[in-house]
């Protein structure tokens, strides 16, 4: 059996197993959601469904990255990726959930978190593990190579950017727990055929664990990654897509998180600009289809079959 079998079956078992001692303690800890009263109604019941789930994927992943670490050293990358972005996701659950404070932490906190975590990672990219700067276009046979301080400012949008899309995509049922797992069987395979053994380590848990969790995450949702996990998921993403030299094939195979990201900033835009006025019934994007009349499990199928076929297409140009 090769490796990415064994450790795509272990990462599902083991986050199956820690869902089940962790969510009982999540719930029983009363870490629940309050929910936007200004959205669609059939929200409402979710009100108290614990947060914080994505605890269960970070443990989970890491300790698999950890057990291979001294052979593969770079691993450490995603790691950093996973732990520090979650980590900053946890503090702002933290602050909602057990100080009580509904702000968390302010925004430009959070983002100053986030940018160092960015440039940790980015350090650690380039003048640890000397990666280099050369990234793969799409219908373009030639890599080309930046510059590093290019380099610098397009891989920490790829970071911040990716982190925060994944962020806005968590808002349905396992929506962004499928997608991401969508995401990450189309990073295992392009792995694979770059024979990129540590990717394919990573990768392959991240779908296992994606997976495992979703059988607590699908409708009716048992628990909630909280920003702790979606944070550390966008963090996965995007590293995973600069090791392999494929960031801007999140474009394609990420288009569900740009859709979702490119409505919040628009809705934003509109409103100022009309004075009060909204583009969309409710943004994300997501959100707006409920409001529409789509219920929140066609949605969810809509955008995980609209990444499947990103994902195909990205995978044979």
């Amino acid at each position: 059996m090769n490796i990415q079998t064994i450790l795509l079956f272990v990462s599902f078992i083991a986050t199956v197993i820690v869902g089940m001692i962790v969510v009982p303690i999540l719930k029983k800890k009363h870490l629940g959601s309050d929910v936007r009263k200004d959205g669609p109604q059939s929200h409402l019941k979710k009100s108290g469904t614990p947060i914080m789930g994505g605890i269960i994927m970070i443990l989970v992943v890491t300790c698999i990255l950890a057990f291979y670490l001294k052979d593969y050293p770079v691993l450490v990358l995603p790691m950093m990726a996973i732990l520090g972005f979650g980590f900053i996701g946890f503090i702002d659950d933290f602050k909602k959930l057990v100080l009580k404070d509904p702000e968390g932490i302010s925004p430009k906190i959070k983002m100053l978190g986030l940018i160092l975590i960015t440039a940790i990672i980015l350090g650690l990219y380039l003048f640890v593990f000397d990666l280099g700067t050369t990234i793969i276009i799409p219908f373009v046979d030639q890599p080309i190579s930046l510059g590093i301080p290019l380099f610098i400012i397009f891989a920490a949008f790829i970071l911040l950017g990716t982190t925060n899309a994944v962020n806005l995509t968590d808002g349905l049922d396992g929506l962004a727990t499928g997608v991401v797992a969508i995401i990450m069987t189309f990073f295992t395979l392009v792995a694979l055929k770059q024979q990129n053994t540590e990717m394919v380590i990573f990768a392959s848990s991240m779908v296992g664990s994606c997976i495992g969790f979703l059988l607590f995450n699908i409708h009716p949702a048992k628990v909630f990654m909280g920003d702790t996990g979606s944070l550390a998921l966008g963090g996965a993403v995007a590293i995973i897509s600069l090791i392999l030299k494929m960031p801007l094939y999140l474009a394609i195979v990420a288009l569900v998180c740009i859709i979702d990201t490119v409505s919040v900033i628009l809705q934003v835009l509109y409103f100022k600009a009309t004075k009060g006025k909204r583009l969309f019934k409710m943004a994300p994007f997501h959100h707006h289809l409920e409001l529409s009349g789509y219920k929140e499990t066609t949605v969810v199928m809509i955008f995980w079959i609209i990444t499947v076929i990103c994902c195909v297409i990205a995978y044979f140009i």
